[in-house]
């Protein structure tokens, strides 16, 4: 059977440490890549590169090492993000830039470096992990909002571009999944007040599912849209996966 490889940034987080888990267990040889240390053992049979998405110079870097691993990938994953929470107005050029080189800059740089090793085997995926925010937002996150928005702007072109190497591309957009950032983003009033656990639980309260997501079921749904055999006849597109958030009304 032919191994199948994946690489995927912000691999330390928690939807990237369970989606590189998830794969593993499906079989596939993992390639992590963030500017954190990966927390705990990394898969075995795997490699984690230690590297600053954003910047072109570490993309050298992270392709040299994946080169030394595999001479194709079969998918790659776009996961990549910070987040800051305050006004627009008061945030500094050097804060959205960052969040911008972060989370989109870095699928731009992604791509264009991993190309080449991405078409070797007659075509791949790549799948870019958005977020509802793209959709519908809120207030003291528009460099965020503005980042996941532009990332499922180019997920279309790309797959448009990418479609003539049998390249699908497509994008997921979690809600309030169970992650150190979204819990960092409590700061905001949007969850209500209390304590962390009660903000939390009032977020919940707000899906049509009535819980918040767990990064395992982010990992599955990467997953189904990464494997061409499940997913063969997708591209171009978003999967919202939020517990049914963004389908109600907020006037209801």
């Amino acid at each position: 059977m032919t191994r199948r490889y994946m690489a995927i940034t912000g691999a330390a987080g928690g939807i990237g440490q369970a989606t590189v888990k998830y794969f593993s267990e499906m079989g596939w040889v993992a390639i992590g890549i963030d500017k954190m240390p990966f927390p705990g053992e990394f898969p075995e049979e795997g490699l984690f590169i230690q590297g600053d998405v954003s910047r072109e110079a570490d993309w050298q870097k992270i392709r040299n090492g994946i080169s030394g691993v595999t001479a194709n990938l079969d998918a790659v994953i776009n996961n990549a993000a910070i987040q800051i929470t305050k006004p627009v107005v008061e945030t500094t050029v050097e804060e959205w830039d960052s969040v911008l080189g972060a989370n989109l800059r870095s699928v731009f740089l992604s791509v264009k470096m991993l190309y080449p090793i991405l078409k070797t085997r007659g075509g791949g995926a790549i799948v870019n992990v958005s977020s509802v925010h793209a959709l519908a937002t809120s207030k003291d996150i528009a460099a965020y909002a503005a980042s996941k928005g532009g990332m499922l702007a180019l997920t279309r072109a790309l797959a448009i571009e990418l479609a003539p190497d049998n390249i699908r591309v497509n994008a997921i957009l979690p809600g309030a999944v169970d992650t150190a950032m979204l819990k960092a983003g409590l700061n905001r009033d949007h969850a209500g007040g209390g304590t962390p656990a009660e903000r939390l639980e009032n977020l919940a309260r707000r899906t049509v599912s009535g819980k918040i997501g767990q990064p395992e079921e982010i990992a599955q749904a990467i997953y189904f849209l990464a494997d061409s055999e499940q997913s063969s006849f997708i591209t171009g597109q978003p999967l919202v996966a939020d517990g049914g958030a963004t389908a109600r009304l907020s006037t209801e």
